[in-house]
């Protein structure tokens, strides 16, 4: 037996695998899961919840870690994380086309469609108008601090719900059961609010240097009508925190110019004065 052949012949190693084979296995898992620093810390010293968790991943084609990962609890109902959605979505072979950010910043309405083997295309849209009437626009957490992309979020999981059902066996979205009142029982502990999003950073402040720099730009930009002040100050204000003082000289750019002063002759002016004095 020559080298190549002696190589050929040691078996290949079987990959490590943590998937249980019977409830006992499952069991002694969850409690090793369960006592680890390595899963979410609403999972952590609660094997029961990381057994029915492992039960749900497997539900909808997930390992056990990865539905430890990417399944939370709210109200007592499993949701399933975004990314997680779409990678079962895609690993079912659809074909998922969303709005970039700035389309739906500029639509003020976000977009999904999604496209199965075999089936017509199912496209759903949620809009600045729907975040208003649900009481969502301007929601402390992600709605303040990232509006256009929970919009986008929301339109995914309406068009996913429609469309593949059966592929998410009733489990909800997690960034729309975010969003859903706490429910509260007579001798039950309350539920636990998943956490928000941290709160956008504070703006800061335009410096008076720049500001005068740019000021004669942005007055060429209104002067040719592709801006106005008001708008102007609004896309600014954005970026940076402006001073009264400099909000008020951003916003009369959209005040007519003055009027230029005119060239009076001084043997006109003779004129009126004799006149007057006549």
């Amino acid at each position: 037996m020559n080298q190549s052949n002696a190589v050929a012949a040691i078996p290949a190693a079987q990959p490590f695998s943590l998937a249980p084979r019977n409830f006992d296995e499952a069991w002694r898992m969850a409690e090793i899961l369960a006592a680890s620093d390595m899963v979410p810390k609403k999972y952590r010293s609660k094997p029961g919840d990381c057994l029915i968790a492992m039960q749900w991943g497997m539900e909808i084609r997930l390992k056990p870690l990865q539905a430890l990962q990417n399944i939370t609890p709210i109200n007592g109902k499993p949701n399933l994380y975004g990314d997680a959605g779409k990678a079962l979505l895609l690993s079912h072979g659809c074909i998922i086309e969303e709005d970039d950010a700035e389309v739906v910043k500029a639509n003020a309405r976000a977009s999904c469609t999604i496209t199965r083997p075999g089936r017509p295309p199912v496209r759903r849209t949620f809009s600045q108008d729907d975040a208003k009437t649900a009481g969502l626009w301007g929601k402390e957490g992600p709605w303040r601090a990232y509006p256009w992309r929970q919009m986008a979020w929301r339109a995914l999981w309406f068009a996913a719900r429609d469309a593949a059902a059966d592929l998410l066996r009733g489990m909800g979205g997690f960034e729309e059961g975010v969003d859903a009142p706490i429910e509260k029982h007579m001798g039950a502990a309350d539920v636990v609010q998943p956490p928000s999003a941290p709160s956008a950073p504070p703006l800061l402040d335009y410096s008076e240097a720049d500001f005068e720099r740019n000021l004669p730009r942005w007055r060429d930009l209104v002067a040719s009508g592709r801006k106005t002040g008001d708008a102007l100050l609004a896309m600014l204000s954005t970026k940076a925190s402006f001073s009264e003082e400099q909000r008020t000289q951003i916003l009369a750019l959209d005040a007519p110019a003055a009027a230029e002063t005119v060239k009076v002759d001084p043997f006109v002016a003779e004129m009126e004065a004799a006149e007057n004095q006549s």
